[in-house]
């Protein structure tokens, strides 16, 4: 035993020697996974690897699992997953509910990630480093720029997120070290406005037309994207007239909106930035003006499963392999139904379908005999494009649901006998025999952005997202006409999104604060599922009237007959549908006028002394 101890010895100082004299060797060598900072700024391909990064941190994933549709008045988050309690308002400096709720993951859930302080501050760094380090960056002078012009748009990006989200915060353009001192009080709204045009405007002078393939920001997606700043900054929510049900408590309220100025100047402002996008040339509307024989519905899956059009600004790209995990791609599994064995979540609300008009232009109304009897018939071509609803046609089932259902159409009612006992729930149901537990609770289901060439179970798609698109450029345009009083300008505008969807022109009798409500409905019906709608009920001053008690729809048939199947043998109904608005249970919403703003947490109060807390929390 002593002799095999002392072996060890000399064997163990031998090791230590030659390790000692071959360090200097080891530590020169250069890391085979990864690349040190000294490297990475050396190289322009790398820098443009680092750039890449800020884009993800800045979009997020606006496909994954939970959307931002599920906290607005859009969807239903199936799983809850604590997003009742935040659609309850319940969030506090402590926690923001279903925002950022961790269920087993490395991170929250991926969409709402980086709409959070830290995170979006965690960007803002990422951005400053490489401004701090591009100038000794040696290349093409076009590409340099290119790379700048991208780091500033994606800093006002991030910048325009924490200033939705919080109203004024800390402006950093330096690069903290751990030393140095971090209190660092919070600027005016109107002053982080400022400086997010003023990035938008550099990106501008630094960015191209277009480039090789899509996806990275061109100089009109600056444009487009400093009309959209320009419109949230002149909106209600900012404006000292009239967002104090925002700002009561406030002991610093120009954090929240500005406190003066020239509110005309404001959407002046907003309404020459979009013009200024129309203005290019460069993008219209897809299809806009259908013949009479097109399938306007058509045009608008076209729209939303290609991979880029001539209205397309701003794509974020996907593939299958994007995001191996749950949370992070794969909508049309997400959000399908549960009788094709996909999840079942985001489930478009009875409140969101029940704002589709008729074909006619007149309001869906669950009092009218006509429409009751048949919700779905003769509505705006965008409903057929955006929703999955009782009896539609659908992709081929999977085989064990083929064998209940050969039709392929969607089941989310339920047959009753003359008793009122139900005997037959449909496959898409949360009662029927297909993975119950992911059926939705609306009576709906989500088709806008869904690929369905394929089949979920097994196969991502690669629809990428769209950020930015003329179509909102023109919904901008004519809203700050409105706010101008520039009523026939805006109908202008308006009318050409109502065309492209097969919808009767606005009359000219339409004006004023009715005109306001009809450009509002029209915005919520073009952009729905396009992470615009949360946004617009705060800048709107419109909660209220978002977040309530929501509605879905109940399908049943009623039959004296022996059922064996959700459908008769020839594929008919047992007896015509009977429709019928009702309360979606455990979804009752509530609104807190604290909620305008998020709170600041309270780590991060903690951290730095200089910051003041929104008012309600």
């Amino acid at each position: 035993m002593k002799k095999t101890f002392n072996i060890l010895i000399i064997v163990s100082i031998i090791v230590m020697l030659f390790s000692c004299k071959n360090q200097d060797e080891f530590l020169d060598k250069k890391p085979l996974g990864d690349y040190s900072e000294d490297v990475v700024w050396t190289d322009p391909a790398l820098v443009e690897t680092f750039v890449n990064t800020m884009y993800r941190n800045a979009l997020g994933f606006p496909f994954a699992i939970v959307r931002l549709s599920d906290v607005s008045d859009e969807s239903h988050f199936t799983p809850d997953w604590g997003i009742t309690d935040f659609n309850k308002s319940l969030m506090t400096s402590d926690g923001l509910m279903g925002w950022s709720t961790d269920w087993g993951n490395l991170d929250p859930t991926a969409h709402t990630l980086h709409y959070r302080w830290a995170p979006l501050y965690s960007n803002v760094r990422r951005c400053n480093i490489f401004f701090s380090k591009i100038k000794t960056v040696t290349g093409e002078k076009t590409t340099i720029d290119n790379l700048k012009g991208q780091a500033y748009l994606l800093r006002a990006w991030t910048y325009f997120y924490l200033t939705n989200l919080y109203g004024g915060v800390p402006i950093i353009t330096k690069v903290y070290g751990l030393t140095d001192e971090f209190n660092v009080p919070r600027d005016s709204y109107e002053n982080c406005i400022k400086f997010i045009v003023g990035q938008i405007d550099s990106a501008a002078m630094n960015l191209p037309d277009a480039y090789a393939t899509n996806g990275r920001i061109t100089k009109g997606a600056a444009l487009a994207f400093k009309a959209r700043v320009l419109l949230y900054a002149a909106s209600d929510l900012h404006n000292s007239s009239k967002n104090s049900v925002a700002t009561t408590g406030a002991s610093k309220p120009e954090l929240l909106g500005y406190v003066g100025g020239d509110v005309t100047a404001r959407w002046t402002a907003a309404k020459n930035a979009a013009k200024a996008v129309i203005d290019l040339g460069k993008y219209k509307l897809y299809k806009p003006t259908p013949a009479a024989t097109d399938s306007v519905a058509l045009n608008f899956v076209e729209l939303f499963t290609s991979k880029g059009t001539d209205e397309d600004i701003l794509l974020q790209f996907f593939t299958p392999k994007t995001d191996e995990s749950w949370s992070g791609y794969n909508p049309a599994l997400y959000s399908g139904p549960n009788g094709y064995h996909n999840w079942g979540n985001n489930t478009p609300l009875g409140d969101l379908v029940d704002d589709y008009e008729m074909k006619d232009g007149s309001k869906f109304d669950w009092n009218n005999p006509k429409h009751k009897a048949n919700p779905y018939l003769k509505r705006d071509a965008r409903f057929y494009a955006t929703v999955t609803y009782e009896g539609v046609q659908w992709r081929k089932r999977p085989d064990d649901a083929l064998k209940i259902d050969p039709f392929s159409k969607i089941q989310v009612g339920y047959v009753y006998d003359l008793s009122g006992k139900m005997i037959k729930a449909g496959l898409d149901t949360r009662s029927g025999p297909i993975e119950d537990w992911n059926g939705g609770k609306s009576g709906y289901y989500l088709r806008k952005w869904i690929d369905t060439s394929l089949d979920p179970q097994y196969v991502k798609q690669d629809v990428p997202f769209k950020h930015l698109r003329y179509g909102e450029v023109l919904l901008n345009y004519a809203e700050a006409c409105i706010e101008l009083g520039q009523d026939a300008e805006a109908r202008t505008y308006i009318n050409m999104i109502r065309t492209r969807a097969g919808q009767p022109a606005l009359a000219a009798t339409v004006t004023g604060n009715a005109l306001r409500l009809a450009y509002r409905q029209e915005r919520r019906i073009e952009m729905a599922f396009e992470d615009q709608r949360f946004w617009d009920v705060r800048r709107w001053l419109i909660a209220p009237e978002a977040y309530h008690q929501t509605s879905r729809v109940d399908v049943r048939y009623v039959t004296s007959e022996a059922v064996t199947s959700y459908r008769k043998p020839d594929g008919s109904t047992w007896g015509a549908p009977i429709f019928s608005k009702a309360d979606l249970g455990g979804d009752a919403r509530a609104w807190n006028n604290k909620c305008y703003f998020f709170p600041i947490m309270r780590d991060e109060m903690n951290k730095n002394n200089k910051l003041v807390q929104n008012p309600g929390y």
